[in-house]
């Protein structure tokens, strides 16, 4: 689609204008966008050519962009308009790609749900009673809805992989460095991942060619060379070794989900793909959640301190700087971002970083360990990106400490432990919504995970959907 739009010139302006005007209109339903971008000056001074020549996209608010209110869904930035362009900003521009939407994100990109947005929470296109997942829901519901083609996301823990299973759609988070992070609003320095949604590998391989590259202002920003992702695309899966994420599929308890992902399987193995079983240290798998919220509290209560209400932030009065600060930043932050401060601050006094911080870190080595034993021997992990579709926004059901929330919900964050490429690709539906499929493969391995990407596609038929807004 991205393809074909680009090479559509003469319709570029109405294009991107329609664009605008459809996000306008869902967003009384949805509430997916923080600031809609009218694109008409944008349109006045399109480069020629360019891989998103003329192709309207949405940006999560966590993006620094010039001249335009960017508030990472906090209310404390509710006034923050950046100076410069994050990195990604400007390749996207000079492809000539158009922005039409900064999306929005659960606060600070913290949490999975998108119901912590200041503006309030982002709807499900397929089902408005439904939640987007997040922090990157508003991103993955302007893609499904089919307002974009292609929106930006950054992903912590499984930010884009979430909602991209929630969403009906394909969320890339492609290797640690392989796309640069200057301006993006940090969460955890050593997890964010900057990457995006789409609705066909075929997009997702175009959107990472104009994305990725070295970028001498971030310095984890990878040297390797960017390959033509959509020229190497193949979906043969001869030959290809593919390991089952054995701890998850033992733990699923919905048996939609079950039966879909063993026909998936097994449609890949009448395709030519050898399919075993691998496992994973139970204890280590129910140790994930703990050390992500460790690792990740901590490092977001560090790259955080600085919104205070005096160097940054929406101020708050009071009687003395410590005063303004507090109230500033009470005033600021909703009651989760408060709340993994409280622990990120706990992790950090002196006297807990070895028992907690350092032993998190020492957790995290061991996880990827086995991780690397895994793809040592295999192309891919494999397992369902969730056990089930899309919570309702109420729902309070779930018991956060069972095998089912610690293993099924949460094992994607091993793909932000190790850096390696990661992707979410639709599975099928239930009850009219989708769920998706995650796959983690080698680091700089992202033309195999497309490929085994483009297989699964052409066995479930699930490309280019987009959800009916009713």
């Amino acid at each position: 689609m991205i393809q074909e739009m680009a090479k559509d010139v003469v319709n570029a302006k109405e294009r991107c204008m329609d664009a605008y005007e459809k996000a306008v209109t869902l967003q009384e339903k949805l509430n997916d966008a923080i600031t809609l971008i009218d694109p008409s000056e944008q349109l006045e001074t399109l480069p020629e050519g360019g891989l998103f020549h003329g192709v309207p996209i949405a940006l999560k608010d966590n993006v620094n962009t010039k001249g335009i209110l960017t508030t990472a869904g906090s209310r404390i930035l509710s006034n923050y308009v950046p100076v410069y362009d994050a990195e990604i900003v400007t390749k996207l521009k000079k492809e000539g790609a158009v922005i039409i939407a900064k999306a929005s994100m659960d606060e600070l990109a913290m949490g999975g749900t998108n119901l912590t947005c200041f503006t309030g929470p982002s709807l499900n296109p397929w089902d408005t009673n439904r939640m987007t997942g997040g922090s990157s829901g508003g991103s993955a519901a302007m893609v499904a809805s089919g307002v974009v083609p292609m929106a930006i996301g950054s992903d912590t823990g499984d930010s884009i992989r979430k909602p991209a299973s929630f969403c009906g759609i394909v969320g890339v988070k492609p290797t640690y460095g392989r796309i640069s992070r200057y301006g993006i609003i940090p969460y955890a320095s050593s997890l964010d991942h900057v990457g995006y949604f789409t609705r066909s590998i075929e997009d997702a391989c175009i959107s990472l060619q104009a994305l990725a590259g070295r970028d001498d202002r971030d310095m984890t920003s990878s040297f390797k060379e960017v390959p033509d992702y959509l020229g190497l695309l193949n979906s043969d899966m001869n030959g290809k070794k593919i390991a089952i994420f054995g701890n998850v599929q033992d733990a699923l308890t919905n048996p939609e989900t079950k039966e879909m992902f063993a026909k998936l399987m097994h449609a890949l193995e009448e395709r030519g793909a050898k399919v075993d079983v691998f496992y994973f240290s139970e204890e280590l798998m129910k140790a994930m959640l703990p050390t992500y919220y460790l690792i990740a509290n901590c490092e977001a209560t560090s790259n955080h301190s600085n919104l205070d209400g005096i160097r940054f932030g929406v101020r708050e009065k009071g009687d003395s700087m410590e005063e303004i600060m507090i109230n500033s930043r009470t005033k600021g932050f909703g009651p989760l971002i408060r709340k993994r401060f409280v622990i990120g601050s706990y992790g950090l006094f002196e006297e807990n970083q070895d028992k907690l911080f350092r032993k998190a870190q020492k957790v995290r080595r061991l996880i990827v360990n086995e991780l690397n034993k895994c793809l040592g021997e295999y192309d891919c992990l494999i397992a369902p990106a969730s056990n089930d579709i899309a919570p309702l926004l109420n729902d309070t059901s779930r018991d956060q400490l069972s095998d089912g929330y610690l293993i099924v919900e949460n094992h994607m964050v091993i793909g932000n432990f190790s850096g390696y490429p990661s992707m979410t690709v639709p599975m099928g539906f239930e009850e009219g919504c989708p769920i998706g499929v995650n796959l983690t493969c080698k680091a700089f391995d992202e033309v195999t995970m497309f490929n085994i990407g483009k297989a699964i596609e052409e066995i479930t038929g699930y490309k280019d959907l987009t959800a009916e807004v009713k």
